[in-house]
């Protein structure tokens, strides 16, 4: 259960972001549970991401702000593994690096600026321009499959193909490039260790 402070701060930070949104980014908490929140990226132009959208979620410990929350995306990219805990910064993997002051917004922002890179994580994919472009334009298909996205931003949804050949095809070629996933390069066993020795080595550090 979601503690006072934390529902107060998620309900401020809510208000602050609809006033004040995060370009390329729209997002929204559930109804029945203010501790996660769903958002969507719009592909910025000039990337190989423009034209797509890709729906995420954040879930936010009882302990936020003094917690960070766990990321995940839910729309293929070619960036990130889809249902998988990103290691980022702001990110649960990264604890000892968590400032209290950041916000919602500066979690969207760090995901869209590291979306925008080649760094490697745990949690992201290798793929080549033409693959993304292509997680790009079959973004909205896959979306469509996704009753949580349906649901939280029905002005997002784009419209299937006019005939039914062509939507049979997209959502079968959505399907295809989904089952991919697995033969998507990944970052290697020496990246999970690193991750782990840097977090080891800060613990100590702090004893």
């Amino acid at each position: 259960m979601a503690k006072g402070q934390c529902v107060a701060r998620l309900r401020k930070e809510y208000v602050r972001l609809n006033a004040e949104p995060v370009p390329h980014i729209s997002c929204k908490p559930l109804e029945s549970n203010i501790l996660e929140w769903h958002f969507v990226i719009s592909g910025p132009p000039a990337t190989p991401y423009e034209g797509g959208m890709y729906h995420g979620k954040l879930i936010f410990p009882p302990e936020y702000p003094y917690r960070p929350p766990s990321i995940y995306m839910l729309t293929p990219s070619g960036r990130f593994d889809i249902n998988t805990r990103l290691c980022l910064s702001m990110s649960d993997f990264h604890p000892e690096t968590w400032v209290p002051a950041w916000s919602v917004g500066t979690i969207l922002n760090g995901i869209l600026s590291f979306m925008l890179e080649n760094t490697p994580t745990v949690g992201s994919v290798e793929t080549t321009l033409a693959q993304k472009r292509n997680y790009a334009r079959l973004s909205h298909a896959w979306n469509r499959k996704d009753s949580a996205f349906k649901q939280l931003f029905p002005q997002l949804v784009q419209p299937a193909p006019d005939t039914e050949e062509g939507a049979a095809a997209e959502e079968a070629e959505a399907r295809e490039l989904g089952s991919q996933r697995a033969n998507f390069a990944r970052p290697g066993l020496w990246l999970v260790l690193w991750v782990v020795v840097v977090a080891v080595g800060v613990a100590i550090a702090r004893l």
